[in-house]
């Protein structure tokens, strides 16, 4: 996890362009380093490090000296490099993960090198000898990415935002900034005079697709067939895989506990192979929450059960509210399911920098999306439309609960390992046919679920604890944390200001006092950039008011019996 910046053909002067660099540190806290291109009018990298790979010999732009003509700057992991460099013969200069790129785009060209890449990442990588600017983003978003691109050829890129909002261009006072498309690579030229121009953007890998990086896996072939057992067996093969390959690391593994089955998962998959490998220290397992929480009360079981060394943070309502300002501007959105979620989140990864030794950090995002997990699936019309809207929440992770995870770890250090996402888990799991993923039984994610029956991995009440929004499972089931907020926000903004919202709002116009709030935090940060958020995050289905899982029906009566 880093921070990357770019500048090219830039008509400011670049020391004090390079100050806007200065705005993601948070993401690299450990070495940052600006650099000018040579022979290139005003163009310059930006990095800011977090030594998790290599803490010698990866700082950036990374330059091989078999490769003069290159220069890479990424923020990621990429955890087939090893398998890679193996299979083709590369020498390596450094231990760095990143370096295969270099080799595999001087192998075959940007088409061969962003498809075969089995991580995370977001890259910007510059081939002065032929002119070209190539900028790449792995298939969900886990790593951020943007761009500014103006008509005559400034291009500046960021890991988040915040890096870019104070640039200074003399044509456009008001930069646009758009988040750089997931699952895609683009190509520019490069003019001498540091100006580009995009050549064509491709999409090169889609979350259903079986991506090529494949071809070089070492995972044994996966039983064919749709019968259950065959089924069960390759969705457990399939994630004890894309952990494990996840312990990549030279800083210490720490996982995110919430007690229910996604994070539950993980952390044991995760202690069980820490001891396979004869990792030294034990797990850390973190669990954030208020008195009450059922969280905390569940991810206390699941740590006692897998042997963690288990840390509780407990936080006050008055600390979660204080903390609204600074998580909004971290996170780069006013979207209210997404702030609600993110102050537990940021609160938690605080408390890991500041107390433990902790930087690489697992936790269970994605899964929701891929198994169907949240609770309005059992509204689904069919199993077809159930599949389409999973589909769909996977597009939009980079939007919503990835770029929580990403910007809540990040804005402390931290670097976020997310197995439910892996490329050949996710592609394996939207490839069964539909009627098995949905809900069943009225259980969601029934079948991850029957896949680890008997496994002994997770007490079996954990196993099939029913579905709890990280930010309604931190508070205590008599109040929830939406209702703490929207008690507190309803004296901030009054009558009159809602209904006349659409005026000073009319983009994604805020139809409650606690949307109006947030967004008046954000545009405090941002004035003027709601367009970084398409549409507000909503269940689908039914007629609902609000985002959080606890106003929903089918939970009330679940947590009735």
């Amino acid at each position: 996890m880093c921070g990357i910046w770019a500048l090219f053909g830039s008509d400011e002067s670049l020391p004090a362009q390079c100050l806007s660099a200065m705005r993601i540190a948070h993401r690299g806290p450990d070495a940052f380093r600006f650099e000018n291109v040579r022979g290139f009018t005003n163009c310059c990298f930006g990095f800011h490090r977090l030594a998790v790979v290599d803490p010698v010999s990866g700082m950036q732009p990374l330059r091989l000296q078999k490769f003069p003509s290159l220069w890479l700057c990424y923020n990621g992991e990429i955890y087939n490099h090893r398998q890679l460099q193996k299979h083709f013969g590369f020498e390596y200069q450094t231990q760095v993960d990143g370096e295969i790129l270099l080799h595999l785009y001087n192998r075959g060209g940007i088409e061969q090198t962003a498809p075969m890449l089995d991580g995370v990442f977001a890259f910007i990588l510059l081939d002065t000898a032929n002119r070209k600017v190539f900028l790449g983003r792995d298939t969900f978003g886990v790593r951020p990415l943007f761009k500014v691109l103006t008509d005559e050829g400034f291009l500046a890129v960021c890991s988040e935002a915040k890096g870019l909002v104070d640039l200074k261009h003399p044509t456009a006072p008001h930069l646009q900034i758009d988040p750089f498309p997931p699952g895609h690579y683009e190509v520019l030229d490069l003019k001498t005079s540091g100006k580009v121009a995009s050549v064509e953007m491709v999409k090169f890998h889609s979350c259903k697709d079986l991506p090529l990086h494949t071809l070089y896996d070492p995972l044994e072939k996966l039983s064919s067939g749709f019968d259950l057992q065959v089924v069960k067996g390759n969705i457990r093969l399939l994630f004890d895989h894309a952990v494990r390959k996840r312990l990549m690391t030279d800083r210490r593994i720490g996982c995110l506990l919430s007690g229910g089955l996604d994070s539950s998962l993980v952390a044991a998959t995760l202690l069980k192979q820490l001891k396979e490998a004869g990792v030294s220290y034990p797990l850390q397992t973190f669990a954030i929450g208020m008195e009450d929480s059922p969280d905390l009360l569940a991810a206390r079981k699941v740590a006692a059960h897998i042997g963690s060394e288990h840390h509780e943070v407990l936080f006050s309502s008055e600390e979660g509210i204080q903390a609204l300002d600074e998580v909004i501007f971290s996170l780069e959105t006013y979207d209210i399911t997404t702030v609600r979620a993110s102050v537990g989140m940021y609160l938690v990864s605080k408390y890991i920098r500041k107390n433990t030794d902790s930087v690489v950090v697992f936790s269970g995002e994605g899964s929701d999306e891929l198994t169907q997990g949240y609770i309005y699936f059992h509204q689904a019309p069919s199993a077809e439309d159930a599949q389409e809207e999973s589909e769909r929440l996977l597009k939009e992770l980079y939007l919503f609960d990835v770029l929580r995870a990403d910007r809540t770890t990040a804005a402390h250090g931290l670097e976020l390992r997310v197995p439910f996402l892996d490329h050949r888990f996710t592609s394996y799991y939207l490839s069964l046919p539909p009627e098995l993923r949905i809900p069943k039984n009225g259980v969601e994610k029934h079948l991850l679920r029957e896949a680890f029956q008997d496994s002994n991995l997770l007490p079996k009440d954990i196993l099939w604890r029913p579905k709890e929004a990280f930010s309604d499972g931190i508070t205590s089931v008599k109040k929830s944390w939406f209702t703490i907020l929207q008690e507190h926000i309803e004296h901030q903004v009054s009558n009159s200001l809602l209904e006349n919202a659409a005026k000073r709002f009319p983009l994604n116009t805020p139809k409650t006092k606690e949307g109006y709030y947030y967004r008046q935090i954000f545009e405090r940060h941002y004035p003027g950039r709601a367009d970084w958020l398409t549409h507000y995050w909503m269940p689908k289905w039914i007629e609902a008011a609000d985002p959080s899982a606890r106003t929903l029906a089918h939970y009330k009566s679940a947590a009735k019996e």
